[in-house]
């Protein structure tokens, strides 16, 4: 069962401590990483790219109807 779908602004801020709590009670989460933006590109690449990965999955909008799917 897919958990919570995570988009947002402040992939540095919001996102990210998202992430980490969720990660830490066991959830299983999924960032829209085309749905999440920070002021600082480069910040929300390397984010979305190596640390955020390490604790929850990283998806596309485009991916996100294959979890709302049943199967």
């Amino acid at each position: 069962m897919a958990g919570p779908a995570l988009p947002g602004i402040g992939t540095s801020g919001v996102v990210l401590s998202t992430v980490r709590e969720a990660a830490d009670r066991d959830y299983h989460v999924f960032v829209l990483a085309d749905g999440s933006a920070d002021p600082g590109t480069e910040v929300h690449d390397i984010l979305a790219q190596k640390i955020v990965p390490a604790k929850v999955h990283v998806i596309t909008i485009a991916a996100l109807p294959n979890l709302l799917s049943p199967g």
